[in-house]
């Protein structure tokens, strides 16, 4: 079990965020589609696309998003899918910020990679729970 909706995690649907870059003066609107916490700790957030959407029409989505994160001094955690298929995302913030990007996890290959998908996702619950990075 992922426990991703257990106390002391909570989820909020689609809390609205903006965010602004200074120097060329843009903002950035949106709604989160998911997004897990731990307190005002964002836990995990998350970016839901159509099926017939590729995951990597999520990216630039979800990086303003995590972007906009409250806790920039901490690593934080997202996830792309369009429910057959799952991107995990870890943003570092910094000059330059950097992210990195897990391999793509499809769930009707063989072996059904869902597993791997609910390691990862208590493996994050882990690190949000223990507050290590």
């Amino acid at each position: 079990m992922v426990d991703f909706f257990l106390y002391p995690l909570y989820i909020r649907s689609e809390p609205a965020i903006n965010l602004a870059v200074e120097d060329k003066g843009i903002i950035i609107k949106g709604k989160i589609d998911t997004l897990v916490l731990k307190d005002q700790f964002w836990a995990m957030v998350i970016e839901s696309k159509k099926a017939e959407f590729s995951t990597e029409a999520g990216r630039g989505q979800i990086l303003a998003y995590m972007l906009a994160n409250p806790h920039p001094n901490r690593p934080n955690y997202g996830m792309i899918s369009t429910g057959g298929s799952f991107i995990f995302v870890k943003l570092v913030n910094g000059e330059p910020p950097q992210y990195a990007l897990s391999k793509t996890f499809i769930t009707i290959n063989p072996g059904n990679e869902l597993y791997d998908v609910l390691r990862i996702l208590k493996r994050l619950t882990q690190i949000a729970l223990e507050g290590i990075d």
